[in-house]
């Protein structure tokens, strides 16, 4: 099977795409590390292993190493005793983590993943239980307060289109996607299950809060009907490519491809978060991880909403805090997936659902769309 690229490896790409030295500049972040105590090879995705009074963040790599230390990493090793942080980009995927903690080799503190891996690991007895006595609850919806796992940003699957496809008129549901006699012309869905399923129930007219558990049968074939008619994103780049060639007229996209297709085109492409489909990235903290209780503090310190809104800047991962909606810049307001009012537009993915169902619904996925 076709290896499927994940939202954080996007924004590593994208980020990389946009900067160039321009929103991460290579000398303020060496200077960062040296300020944090960290070696410049560790930027080379070298694998990070924790020494004493030492905390290591584990993401996905990249230029998304430069922008979590500059917007998490950073403010924290600047609080009193604080232990120093390694940012390591080895990316931290479920076989990884499940080898260290079995092995009881563990070199990991906190991880990069979602709140779907932290229920299939939790349950594996993988990870250690989030310390809500240091991490403040109050600091995240609910919803994103997990057993095993913590909201740590926010991104979405948003409708985008042409503006000039329609003769003025503007889509604005996942039915007026499906809608081929009024909306003419070629769809993009990504090639995986992630908030596609969602899409093609509502526009088969589900209500928003009756998604799940997802009606599997109907949702595939609401979008068999339209196969033909579509064409099936792999990676960010590819969905966003498709808006610049003009191949299609309307797509479900990341909220951070869509935003920047917005930027570049401007305004020719436009997306609403009506309708589109929340997810969280996560911090999981590996079971029997070396910097123990600490770890806590530094996931209670990414709290911060200016932190937050430092990484929505750099990567387009909206703030999970919903108090730093207040600090996000005006002009960048309308983009941002976090903020009150466009977070009560999308539909929160269910992760117990996903937890407990992604692995065979994605390949029943793959087999019709293919």
């Amino acid at each position: 099977m076709t290896r499927i690229q994940t939202f954080a490896e996007d924004c590593i790409e994208l980020l990389r795409e946009r900067t160039e030295g321009k929103l991460v500049e290579r000398r303020s972040f060496l200077a960062a590390l040296a300020v944090l105590g960290v070696s410049p090879a560790l930027f080379r995705l070298t694998p990070a292993a924790a020494q004493a009074k030492e905390i290591v963040v584990v993401n996905w790599g990249g230029d998304a190493v430069g922008a979590m230390t500059k917007a998490w990493a950073e403010p924290f090793v600047k609080q009193p005793g604080a232990p120093k942080v390694v940012v390591d980009g080895s990316g931290p995927s479920s076989a990884k983590i499940k080898a260290m903690v079995e092995s009881g080799k563990v070199t990991w503190d906190v991880v990069d993943r979602n709140l779907i891996a932290a229920l299939e690991l939790g349950r594996q007895n993988l990870l250690e239980k989030i310390d809500y006595s240091i991490v403040d609850k109050s600091k995240v919806r609910a919803a994103h307060a997990g057993e095993w796992g913590v909201g740590s940003y926010i991104y979405g699957n948003v409708l985008t289109y042409q503006t000039d496809a329609f003769g003025g008129r503007k889509p604005s549901t996942w039915k007026d996607f499906w809608n081929l006699k009024d909306f003419p012309g070629k769809r993009a869905l990504r090639k995986h299950i992630d908030g596609q399923l969602e899409a093609a129930l509502m526009a088969d007219g589900v209500p928003a809060d009756k998604l799940y558990p997802i009606d599997v049968k109907r949702a595939l074939a609401k979008i068999k009907s339209i196969k033909q008619h579509t064409v099936f994103w792999a990676t960010g780049a590819e969905s966003q490519q498709l808006f610049r060639d003009k191949e299609v007229v309307m797509g479900g996209l990341w909220n951070t491809r869509a935003s920047v297709a917005r930027e570049e085109s401007k305004g020719k492409v436009d997306f609403t978060f009506n309708e589109g489909n929340a997810w969280v990235g996560a911090w999981l903290v590996p079971k029997g991880n070396p910097a123990g209780k600490d770890v806590f503090k530094f996931i209670a310190s990414s709290q911060d909403p200016a932190g937050q809104v430092e990484l929505f800047k750099m990567l387009g991962n909206g703030p999970v805090n919903p108090a730093a909606a207040a600090m996000v810049p005006a002009d960048l307001k309308v983009i941002d997936p976090g903020s009150p009012e466009n977070y009560a537009k999308q539909v929160p993915a269910d992760a117990e659902w996903y937890a407990a169902n992604s692995a065979t619904v994605l390949n029943q996925y793959l087999e019709a769309i293919s």
